[in-house]
C-alpha cells in the first residue's frame, strides 16, 4: 500500500511498483485518516508511508498499524531519518525517489522475508536451492544506511561489527574509518550469514575467516583489534574453533 498526500508522489511509487516483479499494489491513499481502516483490515506486507501529512502524519499512523506490516518511509525531509527508527521502519527513502533506491529498499524487504508477495514467484516444480554452508559465496553483500544514503558493502571485506548503544560500527578492510549506522546488534546478527560471522560478546560480531589468532585467554586478534570472547558466547566459539582445528 501507498499513503502520501501528494498525488504526484503516489503516481511515481505506483509506476515503480508496476514495473517491479513480485510486487502487487493493494491500494493507494492521499488521505492518511482514510487509509487507517484499510491498512488494519488488509494488513499489507509493505507500506510506503509519507511522514509529513495533514491531520495524521506518518509517524502517528505508524503506531496504529498491524505489527506484521513493515514500513518504508518516504519524505522530502532527511531530518526525519532518525525518528523513523523509533517505529522500526524497514527503510527511509528521500524524495525525489529514484528507482534504484526503491529497488534497494525492496531488496532489503526480501532479505528480511517480508511477506510472500514481496518475493519473486517460483516454479512450483522447482525446489528452492539448498544453501551451501561449507562454501559461502564470498561476494555477498548487504545495504547499510550511512549518512542518509544506502550503501552496499561486500561482506568479504567486513572484519567485525562493534555495538554502541543504538548504533553500530562496521569495520572494513578497505575503509580507513568504520561505517556507522543506526541499528541494534540483534538486527545486525540477523542480517549476517551465521556460517561466516559469529557474535563473541555483547558488543562484537566477528568475521570468522578474518581471525588471525586466538590466545589462551580467549582473546581474538582481528585487524588492529583485540576482542575478548565472554563466557556467554565461549562454548559456541570454542565449538567452531575445534571444528576447524581438532585438538585446539
Amino acid at each position: 500500500m501507498i499513503v502520501d498526500d501528494e498525488p504526484l508522489a503516489v503516481r511515481l511509487l505506483e509506476s515503480f511498483v508496476a514495473k517491479t516483479p513480485g510486487l502487487e499494489l493493494l491500494h493507494s491513499f492521499t488521505d492518511s485518516v482514510e487509509a487507517i481502516n484499510a491498512i488494519k483490515e488488509q494488513a499489507p506486507d509493505l507500506l510506503f508511508l509519507d511522514i509529513q501529512m495533514p491531520d495524521l502524519n506518518g509517524m502517528e499512523l505508524a503506531h496504529m498499524i498491524p505489527e506484521t506490516t513493515r514500513i518504508i518511509f518516504t519524505t522530502a525531509f532527511k531530518e526525519y531519518a532518525f525518528e523513523s527508527y523509533e517505529v522500526s521502519a524497514l527503510d527511509f527513502l528521500l524524495k525525489p525517489i529514484r528507482y534504484n533506491k526503491f529497488l534497494a529498499a525492496i531488496e532489503k524487504a526480501r532479505k528480511a522475508n517480508v511477506g510472500s508477495s514481496a518475493n519473486p514467484p517460483q516454479d512450483s516444480n522447482t525446489q528452492p536451492p539448498t544453501p551451501n554452508t561449507q562454501h559461502p559465496t564470498p561476494n555477498n553483500s548487504i545495504f547499510l544506511r550511512i549518512d542518509g544514503e544506502l550503501r552496499q558493502i561486500q561482506l568479504s571485506h567486513l572484519l567485525y561489527v562493534s555495538g554502541m548503544k543504538d548504533y553500530v560500527m562496521f569495520c572494513m578492510e578497505d575503509e580507513k574509518r568504520p561505517l556507522i549506522t543506526h541499528l541494534t546488534m540483534k538486527a545486525v546478527e540477523e542480517m549476517l550469514p551465521a556460517e561466516q560471522f559469529m557474535r563473541v560478546n555483547r558488543s562484537y560480531i566477528v568475521a570468522l575467516d578474518k581471525i588471525r589468532s586466538v590466545d589462551r585467554n580467549d582473546c581474538i586478534y582481528i585487524g588492529n583489534e583485540v576482542i575478548r570472547v565472554t563466557e556467554a558466547y565461549r562454548e559456541a566459539f570454542l565449538e567452531y574453533v575445534n571444528s576447524k582445528f581438532p585438538g585446539a
